[in-house]
């Protein structure tokens, strides 16, 4: 194969998709948990974003950035509005070049140390490599850059003891409110409140990465805003583009003029398709919407605290909305994909042990039944 091995592939050809299902060439179906890495929040080939990307590609796929594209003034005042702030946009292709932004924002800024911490999964290009909390991934390419600091996540007061002492020299904190590929664990509102406070006595950028748990995936627009973050830049992708490359940075307050002409850019972002993919998903992330999320996010919750009780191998649930994790014992969890191909779902595993549920949001609870069932199956074979 001339494909570079960089990922560990699931064995199957897959055909086409439809909803939470995947059709393979074999004509086997299986329930997917992964929806494209949180990426598809209304499942595979939804009817309302391929019509939007049918009639874009029928005038243009791409202009550049000397010109504005109605679907971006859209999507960037919905984003922007959404932080309850005054704000600017700056597009890219991903979430790694969203973080890439929002890293040298930060160095034009203040020259200091930036507070990231264990388990923050920001990206693989150089710059997000350097403040992502997976050592494991970071040392065959160092050095990357320097005055990076990790802290032990949901730690407030070793946190708090190193801003006390250092605090005039941070220049900004990366938050991951729920950490994606670090396990699902969500942040403590004592951890908020101790970078809140200090902010306001050492003026630091804090950066909130709601790529993966932001755009409704948790019950709220985005997953800082259940613990009251005062976030200066907020960085998305994954979901926006509606399974098409699309991502942003969002400046708000002092920092919505941080960059002049020339000083950042991107040749591909914003792709008109995407934006016009990327328009249906935000128009659709209602209030009400947000609310039945939540709501699904509390009866899968439950459910699987239920299967807990019968399942030991289960160790423990984490995670908020629509964005779950299960631990499960280290020693069973070798087969699980495997086992999962076998009764036709399929599974993601992160931080060794961690099955990590990302269904589309607009799932129904007969299908989180059905995911239910079959995640039954699996586990009483572990």
């Amino acid at each position: 194969m001339y494909i570079a091995n960089t990922y560990r592939r699931i064995p199957i050809i897959i055909e086409r998709g439809e909803g939470i299902w995947i059709y393979d060439t074999l004509g086997n179906k299986y329930l997917d948990t992964f929806s494209g890495i949180g990426v598809l929040s209304f499942g595979h080939c939804d009817e309302i974003i391929n019509n939007a990307i049918r009639e874009k590609i029928s005038k243009f796929t791409h202009i550049s950035n000397f010109f504005v594209d109605n679907d971006a003034l859209f999507v960037a005042e919905k984003l922007v509005k959404e932080t309850k702030k005054d704000g600017s946009v700056f597009f890219a292709n991903s979430g790694a070049e969203a973080n890439e932004a929002a890293l040298k924002a930060v160095k034009k800024n203040k020259k200091g140390l930036i507070i990231s911490f264990e388990g923050n999964f920001h990206g693989r290009t150089l710059g997000a490599l350097s403040i992502t909390g997976f050592p494991a991934i970071r040392k065959q390419f160092e050095p990357l850059l320097d005055n990076i600091v990790f802290l032990p996540f949901n730690d407030p007061t070793t946190l708090k003891t190193f801003l006390e002492k250092n605090g005039h020299k941070v220049s900004a904190i990366f938050v991951e409110s729920i950490h994606g590929s670090g396990g699902l664990d969500v942040v403590n509102k004592e951890v908020i409140n101790v970078i809140n406070h200090y902010k306001n006595i050492y003026n630091y950028i804090i950066v909130a990465d709601e790529v993966q748990a932001g755009l409704g995936r948790t019950g709220k627009f985005y997953s800082y805003q259940h613990f009251n973050l005062e976030a200066d830049i907020i960085t998305v992708a994954k979901s926006l583009g509606g399974g098409l490359p699309l991502a942003a940075t969002i400046f708000t307050g002092k920092y919505k003029t941080i960059f002049l002409p020339g000083e950042h850019g991107s040749t591909f972002a914003p792709n008109p398709v995407a934006l016009a993919a990327g328009k249906t998903v935000l128009q659709r992330i209602t209030k009400d919407f947000l609310k039945e999320v939540e709501q699904k996010g509390v009866y899968l919750k439950k459910q699987l605290l239920k299967l807990k009780e019968n399942f030991g191998v289960i160790k423990e649930i984490k995670g908020l909305g629509l964005m779950i994790g299960i631990v499960i014992e280290s020693k069973k969890i070798d087969n699980i994909i495997e086992i999962g191909l076998r009764e036709k779902i399929l599974l993601n595993i992160v931080k060794g042990n961690t099955i990590r549920l990302l269904p589309p949001l607009d799932i129904t609870i007969f299908e989180i039944d059905e995911l239910l069932s079959r995640l039954k199956k699996v586990l009483s074979q572990l």
